[in-house]
């Protein structure tokens, strides 16, 4: 008895829905380049052309005397960011992320090491859920809260006068440059919030570049005699370091970028937001506020070329 082959191919099925989708069976680049296309011409003309009309907008000059944009190719405006005034801007807003990215590496280690080296089960999901329930809070009410905690008035500054540290609370508002009439007006302030609402993003790539380390060099190098100081140097840290590096990129430019926290936190010295917000909405200065703009670009253009360097990319 002879079996009837079966066909290979099934029938094409009826209406249009039925061909059009038989057409991308049979071609799997038109179904791709059709969705793909909507995607990147949102990329394309929304997100790269905006920043391409920002580039161009910082070559044109303002008229001093019309207060008009002079629309003449010009590097007058970029010469500008070098006036004490602007420089001061840039340097204080680099130097407030570079420390909001140390300290929070500082911080986040520890936390990071022990969920990913001897936190289990139940343990490990309240690790998650502690690190990432500030998040779904509102930005703006966690920056006012802060506000209120660092406040002359606030918890904080109760704290330190039941515990009879009011005279250290003085001398770290007393300090030069970073003091203040309280902390929620002063550098110190701002750094504590900036570090608050940035930990997160360092944990997690922290812990899972700490999970990808295996136990077994660890325990080899102690076999080998090698002292735990010496095991955290030559051996978690620099596999380590990759997660630490993508966490960075986080922490440093979000911090980079941020207006609000300095806006509502801190002393009336502006940053590289605040400038930016400053010379477009208040004084009209679009080209200046383009060139502002720029800076963080170009500076996050480096450092994610250094990152990529050291394998941050992997530990994303």
């Amino acid at each position: 008895m002879s079996v009837a082959a079966s066909p290979s191919i099934l029938p094409g099925r009826g209406g249009f829905a039925g061909a059009l989708s038989d057409s991308f069976w049979r071609k799997p680049k038109l179904l791709l380049f059709l969705m793909l296309t909507p995607p990147l011409l949102w990329l394309g003309i929304i997100y790269i052309g905006s920043l391409l009309a920002l580039l161009l907008q910082s070559f044109f000059s303002i008229d001093e005397f019309s207060g008009m944009v002079n629309y003449e190719f010009t590097l007058a405006t970029y010469a500008e960011l070098l006036r004490p005034s602007n420089f001061d801007i840039i340097l204080r807003t680099v130097t407030m992320a570079a420390a909001v990215t140390i300290a929070s590496a500082v911080i986040a280690f520890p936390i990071a090491y022990y969920a990913a080296r001897y936190a289990q089960g139940k343990w490990k999901a309240l690790f998650y859920l502690g690190i990432m329930l500030p998040l779904w809070s509102s930005y703006l009410v966690k920056i006012y809260a802060w506000k209120l905690i660092l406040a002359k008035e606030g918890i904080l500054n109760w704290a330190f006068e039941k515990l009879h540290l009011t005279w250290l609370l003085d001398g770290i508002l007393g300090l030069p440059v970073v003091g203040g009439n309280s902390l929620s007006v002063s550098y110190i302030g701002t750094f504590l919030v900036f570090v608050y609402i940035w930990l997160p993003y360092m944990i997690l790539p922290t812990q899972a570049a700490l999970e990808r380390v295996p136990g077994n060099l660890i325990e080899a190098s102690s076999d080998l005699g090698a002292t735990p100081a010496q095991a955290f140097r030559t051996v978690i840290l620099p596999l380590a370091l990759p997660g630490i590096v993508a966490g960075s990129i986080f922490t440093f430019s979000l911090t980079l970028g941020d207006y609000i926290i300095p806006q509502i936190i801190g002393s009336s010295r502006l940053f590289i937001g605040q400038a930016v917000y400053t010379q477009q909405g208040t004084a009209g200065n679009i080209p200046l506020a383009a060139a502002f703009s720029v800076v963080p670009i170009v500076i996050m253009g480096v450092y994610l070329w250094l990152a990529k360097r050291q394998g941050a990319f992997d530990a994303l």
